[in-house]
């Protein structure tokens, strides 16, 4: 997607931030055998997506308009007449 700027907004950067905080604090107590200590990871990885949305409804996320796919015009058939033919 060169030229757009998908996920340049403080909603996407916050939110995977959190995401990757939550993501080290579960890798290490994972490797510590600490399932109470990963669970708690995973929990912040969940609030990550939580605080990115919440953060997008309040108008700080990509506008809706840069969303928008251009829909394809219908095509129309042209049927050549044939030649010598006068109507």
């Amino acid at each position: 997607m060169a030229g757009s700027s998908h996920g340049h907004t403080p909603a996407a950067w916050t939110g995977v931030i959190i995401a990757f905080i939550g993501f080290c604090v579960a890798g290490a107590f994972m490797v510590m055998a600490q399932p109470l200590g990963f669970w708690a990871g995973m929990v912040i990885v969940a609030l990550g997506g939580v605080v990115g949305a919440v953060m997008r409804s309040m108008g700080l996320g990509q506008p809706k308009d840069v969303h928008t796919v251009p829909q394809p015009q219908p095509r129309v058939a042209v049927t050549p007449e044939p030649a010598g033919v006068e109507g």
